[in-house]
């Protein structure tokens, strides 16, 4: 590759990361429903004919966010994971860092919920391909905890299948943290705090997934 043509893909990259880096932070401030494209030329100081050259529309621009934020999140829950040895323990670590994750960033936990509403058939090669791939390794990696927990016996055996039981607990973490984020006032009105909400639920996935010989007399 001449010296001109990798100027030219550099200068190309980093223009693609400006329009991406504002639209992300109008996601953030305005919410993806009020955000436009040409609110997004203006923030990036560009023409909105130029958008379009990078990006084919307002729906790609939303799975190129994406991609960030399922790398992102991949990698807390692959952190979590990490820090403890049991798989029960790295199981609810995972969750936790889920719901850290969605008060750190909720525009990304935003996303998380529209992709996972979202139902089309997927090019391999777009973004939404890559969010669908970035997605399995997320729960890849709530897989191989679970699997890990098993053998070291801090999960019950019967569990079921991995991948079902990581299914389900990502269902039932995302619905918490939406009735966290969305319903916290209403929690207070019966009494209930966040927090307290949060380790109930996850007491109770303790509760059903640890194996009773492991259990603590």
């Amino acid at each position: 590759m001449s010296y001109i043509a990798e100027r030219r893909g550099e200068e190309k990259e980093r223009r693609r990361a400006e329009i991406l880096d504002a639209a992300e932070a109008l996601y953030a401030k305005t919410g993806w429903d009020a955000l436009t494209v040409d609110q997004v030329a203006r923030s990036a100081r560009l023409s909105r004919a130029l958008v379009y050259v990078y990006f084919r529309d307002k729906e790609e621009l939303l799975f190129a966010i994406g991609e960030r934020a399922m790398v992102l999140l991949r990698d807390r829950f692959a952190q979590a994971a990490a820090g403890h040895p049991l798989g029960l323990d790295k199981v609810e670590a995972i969750g936790r860092a889920y719901m850290g994750y969605a008060h750190e960033f909720p525009h990304y936990f935003d996303f998380c919920s529209r992709f996972q509403a979202h139902s089309a058939a997927v090019d391999p090669g777009s973004h939404e391909g890559a969010c669908l791939i970035m997605g399995d390794e997320v729960k890849g990696v709530v897989v191989r905890a679970i699997e890990a927990g098993i053998v070291d016996g801090s999960i019950r055996p019967d569990i079921g299948p991995p991948a079902l039981f990581a299914m389900t607990l990502w269902a039932f973490t995302h619905g918490i943290i939406q009735l966290a984020m969305a319903k916290a006032s209403d929690l207070t009105r019966f009494g209930i705090t966040v927090p307290e909400m949060s380790n109930y639920a996850f007491g109770l996935i303790r509760t059903v997934a640890q194996n009773s010989a492991a259990r603590k007399p």
